[in-house]
């Protein structure tokens, strides 16, 4: 699979990736090579099933529009 993910160089120095449509996916490193390595591992944690469903919350999902 690929993702657009955005790089962007923070205060100190560090590189910081997010994937836009994985909402809270986020990693950061030293150069930009480190950084999209990061971002690649955090990609595939995140894609990865759950084991204890328990896990989320009984709440309800909503859109809003503003």
């Amino acid at each position: 699979m690929k993702f657009k993910v955005i790089i962007k160089e923070g205060e100190d120095g560090w590189y910081v990736v997010e994937v836009p449509t994985l909402p809270g996916c986020i990693s950061q490193g030293r150069t930009k090579k480190e950084a999209l390595g990061n971002i690649k591992e955090a990609i595939e944690l995140y894609l990865e099933p759950e084991d204890d469903l328990s896990i989320v919350s009984t709440g309800q999902v909503a859109e809003v529009t503003v």
